[in-house]
Parts: structure tokens; C-alpha cells; sequence
């Protein structure tokens, strides 16, 4: 797919996982899983030493749509993309990532937390942008303010988004909802996938309905 169209993807499936993997071995199940829940997508952290292994695995996963979430250098994204991201996403913005992500044509999703970082964001050509820590800004509300000056962009609020807070998220300038709540960590370390499924379905029902 094309970065326009992984864009385009994430924002039709409208959640996004964020996943953190300890053991690679867990990554298909996972994938498969959450495909079950209606939410083909995840982004990996780098927190793990088997992180870029696990995200190789995923990518293999028909249909599904993974990337790295959260990338702080470009040998990051190297990394990544060379084990088939085909999204990058940032807590911030950094230009190395962002120019390594330009040169290698995957789309990047740098954080923002306020609105002169919007603006630089938003100057250096990123129309979606991560709002984050979403909860400590002021979650939806915050978002709906931005989109006030900044009509032509769409954020991805990331941070405290549960499945209490889901439906809140519903607004037009909401790309995707970035969320730890589908598949915690230690369900997924227990091999609990059943209850991904199910908490992957719960949370994208409340975000669709």
C-alpha cells in the first residue's frame, strides 16, 4: 500500500492498538486475534528486546496492517520498516525520523502536545499528527479545540484512552484512537487472546457506533 493509503486504512479501522511483546512467539496470535476483534492493525513498541522480531511476525499476518510505535531515531525506522512496518509513529517530532521516513516513503505520525507544536508539525507537511499524553491535555475536548484553528488536520489521540473514554473520540479531527487498553500486557504474556478478541471488539463497537 501506498503511505496514502496506510493512512487511509488506519483511519477506516479507526483504532490502533498499541502492543508491547515480550516473547515474539506471541506476535501471530496476537495479530490473529485482534483481526478476529475487527481491529487488523497494531503498533509495535521498541521496548522489548524481541520488539523489531515480533513486529517481522506480524507483518506476515494476511490483511493486517502493522507498524512501529514508537520510533526515537532513524536506525529506529531502519529497523522497522526493514522488518515490514509500513507506519511509523513518534511521541514527538524529530527531524531524523521524520526525513528518514520521508526518504524510505512510509508515513509518519509525529506527536504533538500543543498547539506551536501543531503549527511545526503542520509546517513540515504531517496532516496527521499524535496528541499525546491525550489524556493529561485534555482528551477530546482538547482535540476538538485544536480543530478549531487547524480544520485541515486530524489527530491521533494516544495516552489514557480506555474503553470509558472511546466513545468520546468520535469527532471528524480524530484519525484513529490510539489505545494500551485492547491488549494489555500481561493478558497477552498469559497467551489471553480470546480476551483481545473481545476487548478489541468492545472498543471499536464504542468508537464506530
Amino acid at each position: 500500500m501506498s503511505a496514502v493509503d496506510v493512512l487511509s486504512r488506519l483511519s477506516e479501522i479507526h483504532v490502533l492498538p498499541v502492543v508491547v511483546i515480550d516473547d515474539p512467539g506471541q506476535a501471530v496470535p496476537l495479530a490473529r486475534a485482534l483481526v478476529a476483534g475487527g481491529v487488523p492493525c497494531a503498533g509495535a513498541t521498541l521496548r522489548t528486546p524481541g520488539a523489531i522480531e515480533a513486529l517481522r511476525a506480524m507483518a506476515g499476518v494476511p490483511a493486517f496492517v502493522v507498524g512501529c510505535g514508537t520510533a526515537l531515531s532513524a536506525e529506529q525506522v531502519d529497523a522497522s520498516v526493514e522488518a515490514g512496518a509500513t507506519f511509523v509513529v513518534s511521541p514527538g517530532l524529530d527531524e531524523s525520523v521524520a526525513d528518514r521516513c520521508r526518504a524510505l516513503g512510509v508515513p509518519h505520525v509525529p506527536g504533538v502536545a500543543t498547539a506551536t507544536e501543531v503549527m511545526r508539525a503542520r509546517a513540515a507537511g504531517f496532516t496527521v499528527q499524535k496528541f499525546f499524553p491525550a489524556a493529561q491535555l485534555g482528551g477530546a475536548a482538547a482535540i476538538s479545540a485544536l480543530a478549531g484553528p487547524f480544520p485541515d488536520l486530524r489527530f491521533v489521540p494516544s495516552g489514557g484512552a480506555g474503553l470509558a473514554e472511546a466513545a468520546s473520540y468520535r469527532g471528524d479531527a480524530v484519525h484513529s484512537i490510539s489505545t494500551s487498553w485492547i491488549p494489555p500486557r500481561d493478558s497477552v504474556a498469559a497467551g489471553r487472546f480470546d480476551l483481545v478478541t473481545d476487548r478489541a471488539r468492545a472498543f471499536r463497537d464504542e468508537v464506530t457506533a
